[in-house]
């Protein structure tokens, strides 16, 4: 799957590769040694649990690489009064009679717990564009729509926060 990515986005996980390649990687290789050295491998769990850590690492840095070469390059860049990438937007649900506040972001951030929605969820996809004020159909499937209300729109400028999800 192509994964829709910002260039803040990829900056991140260019970042997380270079630090497991040249920090974690370096840690994983030493723990390796000094487990081997401690004598029998097949009853030396650090050992195990060590070669286990530095493959999980390099798993990691090979799903990242491969995220980036396939990844489509997406704009974070709105209308001042529209909703866009990295807004936190205020919706009222019709059906419920209540509000809600989510911030929209890539897949990759998405977390619906932590109030992070993605641009590839359906209300997601729904509310890119919009304004205040406008009434938004949210399709989820063939059979199942909603209705939200866009309340308020605010520009989000701080991504110290955000964490590229782990997989």
């Amino acid at each position: 799957m192509r994964e829709k990515l910002t260039k803040q986005d990829i900056q991140k996980i260019k970042d997380e590769i270079e630090h497991r390649r040249l920090v974690v990687r370096k840690e994983a290789i030493e723990a390796v040694k000094e487990a081997r050295a401690h004598g029998d491998l097949s009853e030396n769990f650090e050992y195990h649990a060590a070669k286990k850590d530095k493959n999980q690492n390099e798993s990691r840095i090979r799903y990242l690489e491969r995220m980036l070469k396939t990844a489509v390059v997406v704009e974070d860049k709105s209308g001042e009064d529209e909703v866009g990438m990295d807004n936190t937007v205020t919706v009222h649900f019709e059906e419920d009679n209540e509000d809600e506040t989510y911030r929209i972001v890539t897949s990759i951030r998405g977390n619906s717990l932590g109030g992070m929605i993605s641009i590839e969820s359906p209300i997601g996809k729904a509310l890119m564009g919009h304004k205040v004020g406008d009434r938004v159909k949210v399709q989820v499937n063939d059979q199942i729509s909603y209705y939200v209300t866009v309340k308020s729109i605010t520009k989000t400028s701080d991504e110290s926060e955000d964490t590229i999800r782990r997989f």
